[in-house]
């Protein structure tokens, strides 16, 4: 039988669940309700996301948000205003669910509308894929496609663009759970969350009490995007569309990032996560 239209999506990898996506959450609209993945687990289960944790209720797993469209909210919670700081403002948007051209156990293709203050700013089309990889890790592929349907134009901002260094955040973010020992985090060339946020790495790994997550951006354009990640106030990393400048997407224009996360059992090393990452991203 198939399922309810707004039933969430479990994710299979040889058989077995390892991530469910809700498609309509009920949220309050300051947290700018949209589709997430949680929980998402290792093949051995181990739970990787966290959702509406305390110090962030906003964050929702994995997903894709954004605090600044145009002066909208898609990221939840308080928005940066220049000269003033965080602020309370009721200008929240929704990503609401449209329909999908795909939806099977290992993947999907959903259409979904940007929505604030009436209006759909965005129309984006979401590719998600699991893929395993060894008895040990699977990756999760996810491509998002961003139009702008204004007519007019947009961009895209982040708190860092709009006055607040270092808080280049909006785009893929994926909330880790917050352990009694931050997560390590490295890539490639070094370590440690002071060198490795607000840079530039062809992958970047997270390595938590029983796991490891590996970040990889899958083009060119996201390669380019640098990294925003949090270790020591809570565990999360991101990819960030708007650090130095503002991102413009002209009408009609698409923005499009793609992202392959390694979900591994076991605490990698550089050269375990760099060969998984090849692996991942070659499928």
């Amino acid at each position: 039988m198939a399922p309810a239209p707004d039933a969430p999506v479990v994710l299979r990898v040889a058989g077995r669940p390892v991530g469910r996506y809700v498609i309509r959450p009920e949220l309050p609209a300051r947290l700018s309700p949209r589709p997430y993945l949680h929980p998402v687990t290792t093949l051995a289960g181990t739970q990787v996301t966290e959702l509406a944790p305390a110090d962030h209720l906003h964050h929702l797993g994995v997903g894709v948000a954004v605090p600044d469209v145009e002066g909208h909210n898609f990221w939840g919670g308080r928005t940066y205003v220049r000269d003033r700081g965080p602020t309370e403002l009721e200008n929240h948007g929704v990503q609401r669910h449209h329909s999908f051209q795909l939806r099977d156990p290992d993947g999907f293709v959903q259409e979904l509308r940007w929505v604030a203050s009436g209006a759909e700013l965005l129309r984006e089309r979401r590719t998600v894929a699991a893929t395993e990889l060894t008895d040990t890790a699977w990756a999760l592929d996810f491509t998002f496609s961003l139009t702008d349907v204004t007519g007019a134009g947009l961009s895209i901002g982040s708190p860092a663009t709009n006055g607040r260094p270092g808080a280049a955040y909006g785009g893929f973010f994926w909330r880790a759970p917050k352990e009694d020992t931050a997560p390590d985090v490295f890539t490639a060339h070094t370590e440690g969350e002071e060198r490795v946020h607000g840079g530039r790495a062809d992958w970047l790994a997270l390595a938590g009490t029983g796991w490891t997550l590996v970040f990889a951006g899958a083009t060119d354009a996201t390669r380019r995007d640098p990294w925003f990640v949090r270790t020591a106030e809570y565990p999360g990393v991101g990819s960030s569309l708007a650090s130095a400048a503002r991102l413009p997407i002209a009408p009609g224009d698409t923005a499009v990032r793609r992202i392959v996360t390694v979900v591994a059992d076991g605490r990698l090393g550089r050269d375990e996560a760099a060969a998984l990452v090849r692996k991942a991203v070659s499928q």
